[in-house]
């Protein structure tokens, strides 16, 4: 089974943004060394608790740390950008780091109404144009624009021997059905979403129309999980990541992840429980054995070629051992 990672780079309670980044870059080292097979960097902006707004950027840190794992964008989020401009990013990278390189596509605003006016104009027009975006995305990755198109003669560059490779990124029947559409490989991003997966991938599966002739379909999906020695130990762990969801749902929580000593005092003080309860349904917490089991039934319930771990916690070494436990046990 692949195992990969996402990382939204958070900042918890204590930590500056330049530590939340310098310990998203040993977290990218450790995958590496556990024999995970991408790491990927979320994109948010002005969004509290989260450190990168520029995954381009943090990439090219990574990659420069590391020399096997591959790295991506979860996810570009397209609707702000130039497709030109993002083929011309992730070219680059794909040049400095040769066949080590994803683009994730996404169409979410990934901040608030005011950074996303920021960032662009007519926003929701530029959702509607997506399926053209990463068609010309496209175009520019392969260089394959037809005879008589304006860009025809433009090149991304510089031209990367090996192209980054793309991937659609989404929670919905209608991010499945344009992955399916335009050939793309596709990830469903579990962790963060209430409908039901496993009908969405199909529909991805039977849909799928091949952009080249060597194409196919790949799937990912993205679950949160919280691994430890003991089942007992995870989910104490796991209680940051809680109740930094509840505060963040009541526009709390501004000063990071809380500390599992601050997340207890919370959970006695608030009434929060079924709040709780949804969110704990929707991770996977446990010792190796109980998460490599829950991992599988996942793969196989999904029909996903690979797994993608997302992992919150207050401390970043409870974080990069939980990956590590679960490398260990899923590899043997």
């Amino acid at each position: 089974m692949k195992l990969s990672i996402l990382d939204q780079a958070p900042i918890s309670l204590g930590q500056t943004p330049q530590d939340a980044l310098f310990a998203s870059m040993r977290l990218a080292q450790a995958g590496e060394a556990s024999g995970y097979t991408r790491y990927w960097i979320a994109e948010h902006h002005d969004l509290f608790g989260l450190a990168c707004s520029s995954p381009e950027v943090m990439l090219g840190y990574i990659g420069a740390h590391t020399s096997t794992i591959r790295l991506g964008c979860g996810a570009v989020l397209l609707p702000h950008y130039k497709p030109y401009k993002v083929a011309e990013q992730y070219n680059m990278l794909a040049t400095l780091f040769p066949k080590r390189i994803d683009i994730g596509i996404g169409r979410a605003p990934g901040g608030s109404a005011e950074a996303t006016n920021a960032l662009s104009d007519n926003f929701l027009q530029q959702v509607y144009k997506m399926p053209a975006s990463v068609d010309e995305l496209l175009h520019f990755i392969y260089n394959d624009f037809p005879a008589g198109h304006e860009f025809a003669s433009l090149k991304a560059s510089p031209v990367p021997i090996i192209p980054p490779s793309p991937w659609l990124l989404g929670t919905s029947r209608k991010s499945a059905q344009l992955a399916a559409e335009k050939g793309l490989s596709y990830t469903f991003g579990q962790f963060m979403s209430d409908n039901n997966g496993p009908e969405i991938i199909q529909e991805y599966l039977d849909n799928f129309a091949p952009r080249k002739k060597e194409d196919y379909p790949q799937v990912i999906v993205t679950v949160s999980a919280i691994c430890a020695e003991t089942t007992e130990k995870a989910e104490e762990i796991a209680l940051s990541s809680f109740v930094w969801g509840l505060q963040r749902q009541k526009g709390e929580g501004e000063g990071g992840i809380p500390s599992i000593a601050e997340a207890k005092e919370y959970i006695c003080n608030e009434n929060s429980k079924d709040v709780y309860e949804r969110l704990h349904r929707k991770m996977i917490i446990g010792d190796p054995k109980t998460v490599k089991k829950k991992l599988i039934n996942s793969k196989n319930m999904y029909k996903a070629d690979e797994i993608m771990i997302v992992t919150i916690t207050y401390s970043p070494e409870d974080k990069i051992r939980s990956y590590e436990l679960i490398a260990n046990e899923v590899f043997g």
